[in-house]
């Protein structure tokens, strides 16, 4: 059975986009894996030894070992084709399909803590833990540097995992029983990436998926503190909305961050797994 999937831009009233989509089960050699092997996978990531070459290995395996220090940082971004992780209203679910949302509930499974900023937390409310597969909860981090959360707020929500509320010195807030809130300095309203990092390896969390918003993703690239970035790009065509990344205006293309790129097919949807190792600041 085929379906067929169709992009509407409703201000408009404009099709954009047309594609056609087979079911999840069939769509995504990684996500038929994963039904079969992904608690061996799982078992074999943690533990000594190469990986069994599979499709999982292959996305997977350059996250399995620190490079720069004893922290692996990792970025995720699901976009359109024209670079867009949601409408100008910030509406976002869902832009990519089942196979790009299993991939980002395997990483959480993979990493031992997942980051948001208070941007994404206020306007998606996650639960950020791992439902889709198999795999032990994260810790779950806010980065809140003026405290706007909610003591109500999903990703409080008490699981078994940690849940850590970064926010700026001399703000306080009224944290959930178990929440541990992180105080740190902040320059103009915002706390330094490195110091975040710096913190929650302190606190034995090394291991980081920064899943977003885009402003947050944006500073910790500029600052070189991300390992690698998963860019999961869905066939969608919006032709106005949020940008996935915000960065400071070039003059000339010299001046463009050229990255190692591996890709991968996720179904319909393309990963851009790139690595920026080479730019990565190390972490006190």
């Amino acid at each position: 059975m085929e379906y067929t999937y169709t992009v509407t831009c409703f201000e408009a009233g404009q099709t954009l986009v047309s594609f056609k989509q087979p079911p999840a089960s069939l769509e995504n050699p990684a996500l038929t894996e994963t039904k079969s092997s992904w608690h061996q996978f799982l078992t074999d990531f943690f533990a000594d030894g190469s990986l069994p070459p599979s499709a999982l290995q292959a996305i997977f395996e350059p996250m399995r070992t620190p490079t720069v220090d004893s922290m692996m940082v990792v970025g995720q971004l699901g976009q359109t084709m024209d670079g867009r992780i949601a409408t100008v209203t910030g509406q976002s679910k869902y832009i990519n399909g089942q196979s790009g949302l299993t991939h980002l509930h395997q990483l959480r499974a993979l990493l031992d803590t997942v980051v948001v900023g208070v941007g994404t937390a206020l306007a998606d409310d996650p639960l950020l833990n791992v439902r889709l597969v198999s795999g032990k909860h994260p810790a779950r981090v806010v980065i809140d540097p003026k405290g706007k959360l909610s003591p109500t707020a999903r990703v409080w929500t008490a699981d078994g995992a940690r849940r850590l509320w970064i926010v700026s010195e001399g703000i306080e807030v009224s944290a959930p029983e178990g929440v541990e809130v992180v105080a740190l300095p902040a320059l103009g309203g915002r706390i330094e990436p490195r110091d975040i990092l710096s913190s929650l390896a302190g606190k034995g969390l090394k291991r980081i998926l920064l899943e977003g918003g885009a402003e947050t993703v944006s500073r910790f690239l500029q600052a070189g503190c991300l390992d690698r970035l998963h860019l999961i790009v869905a066939p969608i065509l919006m032709g106005s909305g949020r940008a996935s990344l915000n960065l400071p205006a070039i003059e000339h293309m010299d001046q463009a961050l050229r990255l190692q790129v591996h890709t991968h097919q996720l179904g319909n949807e393309v990963l851009f797994d790139c690595d920026l190792s080479p730019q990565r600041v190390k972490i006190a």
